[in-house]
Formats: C-alpha cells, sequence, structure tokens
C-alpha cells in the first residue's frame, strides 16, 4: 500500500495566482512544491529566520532547490547597501508557489539577516563589496 505525501491545500479561488492548477499534468519534479504545507512553511520560514551563518543560508538555498525546485537568488543591490532592503532576494517563478510564501521567504531571509549581521557582511564580502575596507 502506497501513501501519497501530504500536499498543500489549494487556496481560496481567486485569492492567488501561484498556478497550481496547471501542476497536475505535470511530471513529478514540478509538483514537488507542492509537497510544502502550512506547517512544512512555518518551519521552513523559522530556520530562515535563525540563520547561523552563510554556509547555513547557502545550505538553506540548496535544500529548498533540491526539495522543493524553489530557486532563490541572493545579492547586493547595484545602489549602495545601507541596510538589509539594499540586498535583493529573488524567488524564481514557479507554478504552484503560493503568493504569500513568495512574500514569506525573503521576508524572513531578511529577518535572519538582520538578527545575525555577521551573515549579511559575509554575503557582501562574497560578492567582493568589502575588498577595500
Amino acid at each position: 500500500m502506497t501513501t501519497t505525501p501530504d500536499q498543500r491545500q489549494p487556496c481560496p479561488p481567486g485569492a492567488c495566482n501561484c498556478g497550481r492548477e496547471h501542476l497536475q499534468a505535470s511530471p513529478e519534479a514540478a509538483q514537488r512544491i507542492l509537497r510544502l504545507t502550512r506547517q512544512e512553511e512555518k518551519r521552513l520560514l523559522d530556520r530562515l529566520e535563525n540563520l547561523k551563518g552563510l554556509e547555513d543560508l547557502e545550505r538553506l538555498q540548496h535544500l529548498m532547490y533540491e526539495q522543493l525546485g524553489i530557486r532563490v537568488r541572493i545579492a547586493p543591490s547595484f545602489n549602495e547597501v545601507r541596510s538589509m532592503r539594499g540586498i535583493n532576494i529573488e524567488l524564481a517563478e514557479q507554478p504552484g508557489l503560493c503568493r504569500k510564501t513568495r512574500q514569506a521567504i525573503p521576508a524572513a531571509i531578511r529577518r535572519g539577516l538582520e538578527r545575525n549581521p555577521q551573515v549579511a557582511f559575509r554575503l557582501l564580502d562574497a560578492h567582493d563589496l568589502l575588498r577595500d575596507a
């Protein structure tokens, strides 16, 4: 007897533009985003808010891509970086990723960077912005 993994409950009609209905005919790899239940989303956001280091952030990015197909790009903006708002956090377009989740992940990463500014400094240094400091 095989059991299907828990799937996220669908958003109310008209409340989201996630494109979940297009995933039903997609291959299994495209449907892995549906495994992100609300409880799992809360766990993910909690882990993103409590970053321990840049390696931890990079590992979480890798795990999000492997397990859910979420591709997150984090880089300093082209203008000056004076606060955590100056760091661009972008999620690649992906069908099935809820609008609220698309907003919550970057917000959780920003909160994690604000709690642990050393991670933000290492991120800036990795992009060679602090080489002259």
